[in-house]
């Protein structure tokens, strides 16, 4: 698409639709992001990103305000419920990756995202308190209408309005809740001394005994950091509304609270914590179209996952990249929004599905299995570290960022 198109329209702006923002900005192509927020507050918790996503955010260039805000990660560990150490294997540029892995605050990262989009583009280029509440489309062009009456054409319109988008819900209006995987998650984050590495990001235990994730998301010059956590339970008790609600520990803290390793103390990390909040594990069953004609669905609305490996932003920032590469090389959006459809859909419905079956921790489960739950002498002894390194590859290549051969 050349300089002289009309503005492409980008419903929703956060991670997903700012990058594509940026993205079709670096490639000379104009377009305007409606975000539904009357304006952006910080929100969310912990995000972790893969090398495959970093590589695309350092090519816009935003590696130095990443590396600012963020923690570049060393290393994956895995223990079982009793604090032993099952595998570890490092990550990002320690894992011979030419781009590193940063966990990050989410909020950091959005704030990243949208202060590059308003430098370069303009602040006028994002508007906000703009609730896309359907889409239609005639030929040369599509349109998005707005909750306040306020309607945006273009010759395209991108929806990644997010996992509640009301345009995936226009193209699927039988889809009905979201499906719950039976699990609740708490989570949090807490300032702290490092613990590990510094710079590890850690999974303990299985969802049927109590599961956590945990790694730090933000360094402080007294050296301590910001450690974000969560934890995972089996529930029968969620509601379709729940999302985000502020959460007790009393409701999580059982499976955790003889949780004291040698390397952390959990029950302390809960007490400590800035503060709490309770999601349900919910994703949407994968879908074989995103786009109608001049319409298509990207990040969390093409393809809602369950958050696990750092997938759901680093897929929609890949989903970004992919969709203003397609549309910088023909003169017919169209025949780009349908290649972008070829090229990622397949990719993304697969992790999904990976995520709800066999997520990385699935080899805290195997050893689980094997162990009957208790501890063991020696992890060799147990399951060998080929095994354990071949669960890990086979998540990696699933979400496309295992090493390429050398």
């Amino acid at each position: 698409m050349g300089k002289d198109n009309q503005d492409i329209v980008i419903v929703g702006g956060g991670i997903g639709g700012l990058t594509l923002a940026l993205a079709l900005h670096a490639r000379n192509i104009p377009c305007r992001v409606y975000e539904a927020a009357a304006e952006f507050q910080p929100l969310g918790v912990g995000i972790n990103m893969l090398p495959h996503a970093i590589r695309v955010l350092s090519g816009l260039g935003l590696g130095d305000a990443l590396k600012a805000y963020g923690v570049e990660a060393r290393e994956f560990a895995y223990f079982n419920r009793h604090g032993q150490l099952i595998f570890s294997e490092p990550c990002g540029r320690f894992a011979g990756y030419p781009d590193p892995h940063f966990s990050i605050h989410r909020a950091d990262l959005h704030k990243v995202i949208y202060e590059a989009v308003v430098d370069r583009m303009g602040a006028e280029r994002v508007s906000l308190g703009n609730c896309c509440i359907g889409v239609d489309q005639e030929p040369g062009s599509a349109t998005a209408q707005f909750d306040n009456g306020n309607a945006a054409t273009g010759p395209i319109v991108i929806a990644c309005d997010g996992f509640h988008s009301a345009v995936r819900r226009q193209y699927y209006p039988d889809e009905g809740d979201p499906h719950f995987g039976g699990i609740n998650m708490w989570r949090g984050v807490t300032r702290r001394e490092p613990f590990l590495t510094g710079a590890s990001v850690t999974r303990v235990g299985t969802v049927q005994r109590g599961k956590m994730v945990i790694y730090p998301i933000r360094q402080f010059n007294d050296g301590t950091q910001l450690i974000n956590w969560n934890t995972e339970q089996p529930r029968d008790d969620h509601k379709p509304n729940d999302w985000a609600a502020p959460g007790r520990i009393e409701d999580f803290i059982e499976p955790f609270a003889d949780w004291r390793f040698h390397w952390l103390n959990i029950p302390a990390l809960f007490k400590d914590a800035e503060f709490i909040l309770e999601y349900p594990m919910v994703d949407r069953d994968p879908v074989d179209r995103w786009v109608w004609g001049r319409i298509a669905l990207m990040g969390d609305a093409a393809h809602p996952m369950y958050p696990r490996g750092g997938n759901g932003g680093a897929q929609a920032i890949l989903d970004a990249e992919c969709l203003a590469r397609l549309l910088s090389d023909t003169e017919a959006p169209e025949a780009a929004l349908k290649a972008y459809e070829a090229e990622r859909l397949e990719i993304t419905n697969r992790v999904v599905l990976t995520n709800r079956a066999q997520p990385p921790d699935f080899i805290i489960e195997k050893v689980e299995d094997l162990t009957n739950g208790e501890p063991f002498d020696r992890i060799e002894d147990v399951i060998d570290h080929a095994d354990l390194a071949a669960i890990s590859d086979r998540y990696k290549e699933v979400a496309k960022y295992s090493l390429p051969e050398p």
